[in-house]
């Protein structure tokens, strides 16, 4: 890729999983003196409203068959907004470098020559167990805890994710992106060794006022989905320490 002259830098920046408290300080200061915002379909709009008046704003999301931009599309416009504007920032939901193409982009734009910088934000698979009430460790239930995505590729099931090592080595795995394959995802999990009632939570919109928990096991969490419409955005946490929802959940 050639080198090019560039005005400004390109600021990656994670707006977190939704609730607007939780985008940190920094990508908060980012925002407000931004010349370019770039951002993703799922930052909410009560982050949105952080920006710069001035700034110009660009809706680059993804969602499920529905691309606003295509990722080459993505990093092409973010590489010459950086020639002529001083700051850029590319505003992703989560943590940029969490199932967020944050690295193919900075890998992208490293090689153009542009000057870009990461500004880490809190992820999903953290935030939302937290506010249902589900801690992904506990010294009772789990020691150890996988992150892995449940987004198949375009047509089949994604065949890249080991689940037979996830299924025997982590006590708690958090699924991103896995509704749509929920089903081929257990039934991997439970030829693997787990145990077909072992407790999941389904989360969908995460931390916001929309959040909803879906409660139930490997063998009938499918069910209830197709009982309840649950739909996605949302997240799957897999194990023991999705019982400690009942006493945990639904405080104020």
């Amino acid at each position: 890729m050639n080198q090019v002259k560039c005005l400004g830098k390109v600021y990656l920046v994670g707006a977190g999983p939704g609730d607007p408290g939780l985008i940190t300080l920094k990508g908060k200061v980012l925002l407000e003196q931004a010349d370019v915002v770039i951002h993703d379909a799922l930052v909410s709009p009560s982050i949105l409203t952080m920006i710069n008046p001035n700034a110009e704003k660009i809706n680059a999301g993804k969602r499920r068959d529905r691309h606003s931009l295509e990722q080459t599309e993505t990093t092409q416009l973010l590489i010459e907004k950086a020639k002529t504007h001083a700051v850029v920032v590319r505003l992703k939901g989560g943590d940029p470098f969490v199932f967020g193409r944050g690295g193919e982009e900075m890998e992208d734009l490293v090689q153009a020559g542009v000057p870009v910088e990461i500004v880490p934000g809190v992820t999903s698979g953290i935030a939302a167990p937290a506010y249902a009430g589900i801690p992904l460790t506990h010294r009772n239930y789990s020691s150890s805890v996988t992150f892995v995505t449940g987004h198949e590729a375009v047509g089949k099931y994604r065949p890249e994710v080991n689940w037979q090592a996830i299924a025997q080595g982590s006590e708690t795995i958090v699924v991103y992106m896995g509704v749509h394959n929920l089903q081929n995802i257990i039934k991997e999990l439970i030829a693997s060794g787990r145990l077909p009632e072992t407790p999941i939570a389904l989360i969908q919109w995460g931390t916001c006022r929309e959040q909803k928990e879906l409660i139930g096991t490997l063998e009938n969490i499918v069910e209830q989905v197709e009982a309840t419409g649950f739909e996605a955005p949302a997240i799957a946490i897999i194990g023991n320490v999705v019982n400690l929802h009942q006493i945990l959940g639904n405080r104020e």
